[in-house]
């Protein structure tokens, strides 16, 4: 079994290890010298330094994300942001059947836009040629593992070779054992035509089954991507129904705000847990993005946190990199971790407290979470800081 040696290993060539292996390379006296190891289905593109057979790009992943205003400067500072893109300039929050909501916008903070959607493919296309163009090296082949690591290297498998590097960086996966919890609630993704669009405006509306979003979509004007949760059976039998059944269904729970709302396209169906991991550094490896943890949809925060994570770890990483530090990294990567524990605790306890309290199904409950509602619209002092959460995450 041949082994390669790198300086740096990331596991995983979704947004999240791509955007890292951008920033790495800025940083590397030899951008070579940084693997990316993209499993298979993972996308290799001619102009990098590769080993094994290049994949396509993941064109037909009909996801569209939510990129907040943080990420969107982090990822057009690379070089990567998408053609296509549509803007958030105001988010609308209610509950199904309650008082009270909250609408953010973008003049209150003095941004261009609070964020944008894209499509998962355009972005991973975009990201990928970028990373074509950085010189680091890209393998493709089955996905890799962290084989073992002693006090002078990370020894990393990917099929029949072993990778031999001074840190890895897993990227990919389902956030670990540490902390889970099923929501016991799937979410239904499609897309949808709304008779009486508003352009620019985000809508998260929560209901008894969980919270429906409805993001404008980037690609086809007056659309909408559709991110429904609900109960299980519920999603299941709404998503096998026919295109006028699921469309009464969808305008049932969201309300009339946008008219009538008709299905567009094809439905998938998702359950929702939260995975976490208590540490993100163990001695030479990093664990960032959906691999350090993977969150309810609500708010749109996962890729998010993930970008955050990337580029503080890189930011970690830059002495060393640069070769201004000699030694091991651990000591670097354990500071990171520690750094990156208030934002992933905050942005993990909203996102999972939100589809919970709302769908309790007690009345005093939801009354008060309306109230919260309330709040927030009515106060800035209040509203504020919980946005400019969303927009950029918790910063140091």
């Amino acid at each position: 079994m041949p082994t390669v040696e790198y300086d740096i290993a990331i596991l995983g060539a979704g947004p999240v290890g791509q955007a890292l292996t951008l920033l790495l390379a800025r940083l590397a006296r030899d951008p070579a010298r940084i693997a990316l190891l993209a499993g298979d289905g993972g996308a290799g593109q001619p102009g990098a330094k590769q080993a094994g057979a290049a994949q396509p790009a993941p064109a037909d992943d009909p996801r569209i994300i939510a990129v907040n205003h943080g990420s969107r400067v982090l990822l057009e500072s690379l070089q990567a942001w998408p053609v296509r893109s549509a803007a958030i300039d105001h988010i609308h929050i209610s509950q199904r059947g309650r008082l009270g909501r909250t609408v953010i916008a973008r003049e209150d903070f003095g941004v261009p836009a609070l964020g944008n959607t894209v499509s998962y493919a355009d972005l991973h296309a975009r990201l990928q040629e970028r990373i074509a163009a950085s010189g680091v090296t890209l393998l493709s082949g089955p996905p890799a593992i962290v084989d073992a690591q002693d006090a002078d290297a990370v020894h990393v498998r990917q099929g029949d070779t072993t990778l031999r590097c001074a840190v890895a960086v897993r990227c990919d996966g389902a956030g670990g054992q540490d902390v889970r919890r099923d929501y016991r609630q799937h979410a239904i993704l499609t897309r949808t035509r709304a008779t009486l669009a508003q352009p620019g405006w985000a809508w998260e509306r929560f209901t008894r089954e969980g919270p429906l979003a409805l993001l404008p979509h980037p690609q086809i004007q007056g659309d909408y991507a559709v991110v429904w949760c609900c109960e299980p059976s519920h999603a299941a039998a709404v998503a096998q129904a026919d295109d006028d059944t699921f469309s009464a269904a969808l305008t049932e729970a969201f309300g009339t705000r946008l008219g009538r709302l008709r299905s567009t396209a094809a439905r998938q169906v998702f359950p929702l847990h939260l995975k976490a991991r208590h540490a993100q550094a163990q001695g030479r490896v990093a664990t960032i993005g959906n691999a350090a943890q993977t969150l309810h949809p609500v708010a749109g925060q996962g890729l998010n946190l993930g970008l955050r994570d990337a580029a503080q770890l890189a930011h970690a990483l830059s002495s060393w990199l640069a070769g201004a530090q000699d030694g091991s990294p651990a000591a670097l990567l354990a500071d990171f971790a520690r750094t990156r524990l208030p934002d992933r605790l905050v942005t993990a306890g909203i996102t999972d407290i939100m589809p919970r309290a709302f769908a309790t199904g007690f009345a005093a409950v939801e009354h008060a979470c309306g109230l919260a509602l309330l709040g927030l619209d009515l106060s800035a002092s209040i509203r504020s800081p919980v946005a400019r959460h969303f927009l950029q995450g918790l910063r140091n």
